[in-house]
């Protein structure tokens, strides 16, 4: 069997120079490949029309609008009470009651004289109609009949008089029970079973649930801008949903101290059978004004013959185009754009600067939106 010849020395540096030029002739084909042909990748954001205006915040507390001081109308010792703090009612809930032994012992006593003044009514109607005939037939004195329907009149008086008395008495048994005069939620509690309390005593307090407020403290250069703003409530708890709110009213003086004036906005349609009150909110205003704005990040403005210009993604979603916009204002963490742009249309955010109307670009969308308040 024959054997391969070995390669030379001199061969094996020919074969590698000849390799290594062949791996830079590929490289520099690769190099040689115009870069206008590559696209641009550039970061984009998707336009979305606001309500121009100025917005602002602020930290407030669920407060109900109507809290009702319940007590008894009648003193007396509490012997049952049926609620307790954070408790629901709904309209003629028993609250509490007082021992009612002393008030049906009234009422008993009440109608008794109720029944004795009837039987003397009625004795003295029935003497009446004997008198106007023993008068008729001449047996008796013009005087002797007018004494007769005087007393029949005072009878009569009398079963008026403990009539009222019965109602009274009955009436003060009745206000023995204490009832919640509306649905709500009872937030305090002072009393105890066995307490002896006062006619008018505070015995509970019930927040109505059908209307809550969001409390705040405007600065004073905010009252009157506050008075003309949109407002919305967002609740903390709430799953961040915004509800409506309506100013309603501004105290007259502001706090000595802060120098704020406590406002209450009422929240519209607020469907929530359990409003927490004292839970925090945040109140959102926004200055009412015509037309709307879109709020882009700085580095989406470019500058072209001085002018401020926005590159906006064409419908093929290759190229962009530079498109004159009008800069409401700037803020701190964006601009504000009032004219230019449409509502959806995508907007390069960074890179503005390599751009220009030929080249293709790669738009990647942000991963996060512009925030919006």
């Amino acid at each position: 069997m024959s054997s391969v010849p070995p390669i030379s020395p001199v061969l094996r540096a020919n074969l590698l120079a000849v390799l290594a030029g062949l791996a830079v002739a590929g490289c520099n084909a690769e190099a040689d490949v115009p870069s206008a042909t590559r696209p641009q990748a550039v970061e984009t954001v998707t336009v979305k029309l606001e309500p121009a205006g100025r917005t602002w915040s602020y930290v407030g507390t669920v407060k109900p609008r109507y809290q009702s001081d319940l007590g008894f109308r009648v003193g007396g010792k509490i012997i049952d009470r049926s609620v307790e703090v954070g408790s629901w009612t709904k309209k003629g809930d028993v609250i509490a009651r007082l021992d009612p032994s002393d008030f049906e012992l009234a009422l008993a006593a009440q109608e008794a004289e109720l029944a004795a003044a009837q039987v003397g009514r009625d004795e003295t109607v029935a003497a009446l109609e004997r008198f106007r005939v023993l008068f008729r037939d001449g047996h008796v004195a013009q005087a002797a009949l007018d004494q007769r329907q005087s007393a029949t009149a005072e009878a009569r008086s009398r079963v008026e008089r403990a009539l009222r008395n019965v109602e009274l008495a009955r009436n003060q048994l009745a206000y023995s029970t204490l009832v919640a005069d509306s649905d709500g939620v009872v937030t305090s509690l002072p009393v105890e079973v066995g307490q002896v309390v006062a006619p008018g005593q505070l015995i509970a307090r019930v927040a109505r649930g059908d209307a809550i407020e969001v409390e705040v403290a405007l600065p004073e250069q905010d009252v009157a801008a506050a008075r003309e703003a949109m407002a919305e409530a967002d609740l903390w708890g709430n799953r961040g949903s915004r509800v409506a709110a309506t100013l309603r009213e501004v105290a007259p003086d502001a706090d000595p101290v802060s120098r704020t004036y406590r406002a209450r906005f009422a929240l519209t349609n607020f469907a929530n059978s359990a409003p927490d009150f004292g839970r925090t909110a945040s109140l959102y205003l926004r200055a009412r004004s015509a037309g709307f704005v879109a709020k882009l990040p700085i580095s989406a403005i470019a500058n072209e013959n001085g002018k401020p210009v926005a590159w906006v993604v064409s419908d093929d979603g290759r190229h962009a185009v530079a498109r004159p916009v009008t800069i409401l204002a700037y803020e701190r963490d964006g601009v504000l754009v009032s004219e230019g742009l449409a509502n959806g249309d995508r907007v390069v955010a960074l890179g503005v600067h390599m751009l220009d109307a030929d080249k293709t670009i790669r738009p990647i969308e942000a991963r996060a939106l512009v925030s919006q308040k």
